[in-house]
């Protein structure tokens, strides 16, 4: 009996990471269609981030509940017990880069006041849609892997998104004062900008977890500077 709950223990931590796997997999695909729909103003593609919403808040309840069960049942220690917190947060931050997946895609159902192709390529929506695919890409890459050391890669990415952010908002009041009849279409345009630059932070929060559960280092509210040396040493 003593050897068998080890081996138990390890196929329901297998288990678990398979979900979040899973759960990952389709937010990444949702990104990549709200990505599309916003682009080319394709309300069936839309239409498919907010169907798929259900599924991903199902993953976060699932694993939730997997989580939870396992730390009553196997009381884990360690390593294990660092995996099992940082599944449960990354899962909750994965439903949180999904809703803002959801928003976009709601905006293009909904709106009529969608940014012409000349201001999304000023603002260059696209380069921030693909630094945060690749964030969200790349901190899966280092869970599966369990290599912390790409941690400085993903956030340098943020920084790439926070600069586009901040430009884009400093470009749209510029916008509105010239061009004040066209506000609605460049406040909601803004609104946009945020959510992706939400999502870049939303991948840096599950990069700290992954480092937590990795090298067991603490890296919230310790600055960029913390994650650099981490991903160097």
């Amino acid at each position: 009996m003593e050897n068998k709950m080890p081996k138990y223990s390890e196929r329901e931590l297998v288990t678990l990471k398979g979900e979040v796997s899973s759960m990952w997999q389709l937010v990444l695909s949702q990104l990549q269609k709200c990505k599309q729909a916003y682009l080319t103003g394709n309300a069936e593609v839309a239409r498919e981030v907010v169907i798929r919403e259900k599924s991903v808040n199902s993953f976060e309840l699932s694993i939730d509940i997997g989580c939870e069960n396992y730390m009553a049942l196997f009381a884990p220690v360690a390593m294990d017990l660092r995996l099992i917190i940082s599944l449960i947060k990354i899962s909750a931050t994965l439903e949180r880069i999904a809703d803002f997946a959801d928003g976009i895609a709601r905006h293009v159902i909904e709106d009529s006041t969608m940014a012409p192709e000349t201001m999304r390529e000023d603002l260059k929506v696209e380069t921030m849609f693909d630094a945060a695919i690749s964030m969200l890409s790349d901190s899966y890459a280092a869970l599966e892997t369990e290599n912390s050391k790409l941690s400085g890669k993903i956030l340098h990415k943020d920084d790439d998104i926070d600069i586009l952010y901040r430009e884009g908002r400093k470009y749209l009041e510029n916008y509105i004062k010239a061009n004040p009849d066209k506000g609605a279409c460049a406040l909601d345009t803004f609104l946009i900008l945020r959510k992706i630059e939400r999502i870049g932070d939303h991948c840096c929060n599950i990069v700290e977890e992954i480092v937590f559960y990795i090298d067991a280092k603490v890296l919230k509210h310790r600055g960029r500077k913390s994650v650099e040396e981490n991903s160097c040493s």
